[in-house]
């Protein structure tokens, strides 16, 4: 749940939330603002009444992490976007039910405009609230996965279908619904990302080698001064909880600077590698001087026991 709370507020920056959509939505071209951007309810129902009062059905309701209204020219298109930690393998049902609850949700508000029209209306338009001419927006959600483990769950409704001894004849008409799943940990290209977004993208995709990550954060100065829930984001999804101690330290106007808290961080470690080793080399030491003690004692015992046998026949030879 920590993790989640991170990337939404992460992902609440409206820049952030615009630059995920032209990094991955629109190969990095920058069609879209954050200051264009509207927040949505996140709250999804699905089960929208198709005629009057009698045929109202029960709804039931989902929870989206983020979802924003977003302008391309005089049109919108909705856009969600989706944290994810570990594999989901229902991952496209799910996503299929957010889209088609956006869809409902717009729906309904076009059958209440269109009822009000009355007149003009075929009997099928008025029945149903949507109009020949009535069009809805695109909807579209972006899947971020952190996970370490690549993903092996389907990408589409495809994949979770049963399809033995199915014809191919029928599997061809039956509709599929593709999600768009983005691997973080694998990404080969951050630079479509003009926000801090890259910076995080970077080191949580390098976080498993220090070296790359010292060479990173050298590299790249937006690193000294980045923003603290940015910081936050990093630390959630990295699982380095060490580095929340310097971030007060090296905390100043709301930035934090990562290159002297990585410094540290690695400076703690090679001091603790350092003093375990010493430990360890310790341990080793203590168990060598057991050893060796106890296998003087043995020695001495064989000593011992050869001298009193000797004893024992030299008395019987001289019949002591």
């Amino acid at each position: 749940m920590e993790k989640d709370f991170q990337s939404n507020v992460f992902f609440s920056d409206n820049e952030r939330y615009a630059d995920i959509i032209n990094g991955f939505g629109c190969d990095g071209i920058p069609f879209v603002k954050g200051k264009d951007l509207q927040e949505m309810d996140t709250r999804v129902s699905l089960g929208r009444r198709k005629g009057g009062k009698r045929s109202r059905k029960r709804k039931r309701t989902l929870y989206r992490d983020l979802v924003r209204k977003t302008p391309f020219g005089i049109n919108f298109a909705v856009i969600g976007i989706e944290n994810q930690e570990e594999i989901d393998y229902a991952l496209p049902l799910r996503i299929m039910c957010y889209d088609a609850g956006e869809y409902e949700r717009q729906a309904t508000v076009v059958q209440k405009t269109v009822r009000k029209l009355h007149k003009g209306l075929t009997a099928g338009e008025y029945l149903y609230g949507f109009c020949k001419s009535s069009r809805l927006f695109p909807t579209v959600t972006f899947v971020l996965y952190y996970g370490e483990k690549d993903w092996d769950g389907a990408k589409d409704i495809h994949g979770i279908l049963d399809f033995t001894d199915i014809p191919d004849e029928l599997k061809n008409k039956i509709s599929n619904y593709r999600i768009h799943v983005i691997e973080v940990r694998k990404l080969q290209d951050t630079s479509v990302f003009k926000t801090d977004v890259k910076q995080v993208f970077d080191f949580i995709r390098f976080s498993d080698d220090k070296k790359k990550l010292a060479e990173l954060l050298e590299e790249d100065e937006a690193y000294r001064y980045i923003d603290e829930d940015a910081y936050d984001m990093v630390v959630a999804y990295t699982g380095e909880e060490k580095m929340f101690k310097w971030k007060e330290k090296h905390k100043k106007g709301g930035k934090v600077n990562m290159c002297k808290g990585l410094r540290e961080w690695i400076e703690d470690e090679r001091a603790e590698g350092r003093e375990e080793g010493r430990e360890e080399g310790s341990e080793r030491m203590g168990q060598l001087i057991i050893m060796l003690t106890e296998q003087s004692r043995s020695e001495e015992l064989v000593r011992a026991a050869k001298d009193a046998a000797y004893r024992e026949t030299l008395f019987k030879e001289l019949k002591i």
